[in-house]
């Protein structure tokens, strides 16, 4: 064997390789480049983009393992009493340099078992090399511990969710009720998360996918936040700037929001009325039309029911369905406020209540079918449900306060 080729095969050899990681990071740091990096810590540049960037993996069954970055994204936080992922790198370091497990232990202030376990455990199966990121891997898989959620344990829990769940319950309103059914039995109480969860991913949590349709939505999984779309402007009358300030404080009652909903292809619609204080809703049957005259009639009649101290504004959108306003102020003493343009959230409590009255009455139906009847006993059940933003009482309780004020 020539001098020459004898050079060629020594190799002064990389850092260890905890170091060569901080080292890696600081050069990036510093604005240099992968390749450059790479070279002058002597690692292979593609063990310098997994640092960097992560990687997937998949395998000849198609199953995908996901590698996070691990020079700019911090591990995830865990209990110090498990071995992190920065001690592990210092393990194989230290194995490398062939250092006694007692003395990696006492390196690292753990117990010289806990060492001797994790590299027994965590090498691999194969070449029984201990490598830090994959007895990382092997670390992470080992501690997650599946288990069924409580829901699904739970027979007396899932019926109870289910009972009220057809009643059109929202799974807020489910799990207070359950505090209130079952007081000191945490066993038979949820959060409204677990619920959710329990709708969503049936198979892990308990509850059936077909109960979703019991949702106020009816979808059967959640849905990215979005910025709603904007409606065009059709008409325009006194703005909220010159509504009295009693009304957004909503101690004062007798303040009402007011909106359509509408069927399908817009030809039928319910009026929708709702007191700011109480959350009380009234739903107002417009006969199959839903024209300014019309409304202006039909919804002038349901306010003209109630006592005087009840009756003191209404606002409404940007549609022009309420363009008779002064009429309607003439016939009722009601003033009439609009929205500003594209600003629904200006009548939210109208708007949420919208929501819920979607789950009787979903987009593409005729509402022409609906009697008045039928949209009473709609009202009434959302009005006896409880509200969290009435102290958990229905909206009908708050409601008949206000009106036996007038006979007092």
């Amino acid at each position: 064997m020539t001098d020459s080729s004898r050079s060629r095969k020594k190799v002064t050899g990389a850092l260890p390789m905890a170091e060569t990681r901080v080292e890696y990071a600081r050069l990036m740091r510093q604005g240099i480049s992968n390749a450059e990096a790479c070279r002058m810590l002597k690692i292979n540049r593609r063990t310098g983009m997994r640092w960097r960037h992560g990687r997937t993996i998949k395998n000849a069954h198609g199953r995908e393992t996901i590698y996070a970055p691990i020079s700019k994204i911090a591990p995830p936080v865990i209990s110090p009493r498990y071995l992190s992922e920065d001690e592990r790198v210092q393990i194989a370091d230290a194995l490398q340099f062939g250092t006694s497990l007692r003395g990696i232990a006492v390196a690292l202030g753990r117990s010289p078992s806990t060492i001797s376990r994790e590299v027994r455990r965590n090498r691999s199966p194969r070449s029984k090399r201990y490598a830090p990121r994959a007895a990382q891997t092997f670390a992470n898989a080992a501690r997650k511990r599946p288990r069924p959620g409580k829901i699904a344990t739970s027979t007396p829990l899932r019926e109870a969710i289910q009972k009220l769940l057809t009643e059109q319950w929202s799974p807020r309103q489910i799990s207070y009720q359950l505090s209130k059914d079952f007081p000191g039995r945490p066993e038979m109480q949820v959060v409204h998360e677990s619920i959710y969860q329990a709708l969503y991913s049936p198979q892990k949590h308990g509850l059936t996918r077909e109960m979703t349709r019991h949702l106020r939505t009816g979808r059967r999984g959640r849905l990215p936040r979005r910025s709603s779309t904007a409606r065009r402007s059709r008409f325009s009358g006194p703005l909220l700037d010159q509504r009295p300030a009693e009304v957004d404080n909503r101690v004062v009652p007798g303040h009402w929001e007011g909106d359509l909903v509408c069927g399908a292809f817009n030809r039928s619609a319910i009026a929708t009325l709702v007191e700011r204080t109480t959350g009380f809703l009234l739903l107002v049957h417009l006969g199959g039309k839903h024209d300014a005259v019309t409304v202006r009639e039909r919804v002038g009649t349901a306010l003209a029911a109630l006592p005087a101290h009840l009756r003191k504004s209404l606002t409404w959108d940007q549609g022009s369905e309420m363009a008779e306003y002064l009429q309607f102020k003439e016939d009722t003493t009601i003033p009439v406020y609009f929205c500003d343009p594209h600003s629904p959230w200006q009548r939210g409590s109208n708007e949420n209540t919208n929501g819920l009255i979607r789950q009787f009455f979903p987009k593409g139906t005729n509402l022409n079918l609906h009697s008045p009847e039928q949209l009473a006993e709609v009202a009434a059940k959302i009005n006896a449900r409880p509200r969290e933003s009435r102290n958990w009482e229905p909206s009908q309780t708050h409601f008949d306060r206000r009106k036996e004020i007038a006979h007092i």
